[in-house]
């Protein structure tokens, strides 16, 4: 009997986790193709289509050292713009990104498209985690 109770339960957390998994997974879908919409409209001039940058001009979003190391940095970055030099890839870009004037959404939703295309793979941004940050002014 009790091993009859462990296998319930057993299957009861795999059921449970199958289901927060799919959930999870639907949300960042449904984010990252908002989010593609934002970056088509706001950063694809600069950072390129497929996030490749403009070499020695504008830094590279794909398989971005910088975009993944810090999450707060990142959506700093969007909120506020970024100047002076940065290191991307181990390269060097001195320039300017101005503030994007996004809400907490389309930050979240732009952060989880580029964070997981190109060869990024990070987790999904929420919109409490933006506020958050932005908060912080």
């Amino acid at each position: 009997m009790k091993k009859t109770h462990i296998l319930f339960a057993v299957l009861a957390v795999a059921t449970i986790s199958f289901s927060f998994t799919t959930v999870q997974d639907a949300a960042l879908k449904k984010s990252m193709t908002e989010g593609k919409d934002v970056y088509e409209g706001l950063c694809m001039a600069c950072h390129m289509n497929e996030g490749q940058g403009i070499a020695s001009v504008f830094p590279p979003l794909a398989k971005s050292d910088f975009l993944m190391k810090d999450l707060d940095r990142s959506i700093n970055v969007l909120i506020k713009g970024q100047q002076g030099e940065i290191t991307v890839n181990g390269k060097k870009y001195k320039g300017a990104m101005p503030a994007t004037g996004l809400d907490d959404k389309d930050i979240a939703d732009v952060l989880n498209y580029v964070r997981n295309s190109w060869g990024n793979k990070g987790d999904r941004v929420t919109t409490e985690q933006v506020a958050k940050v932005r908060a912080k002014k």
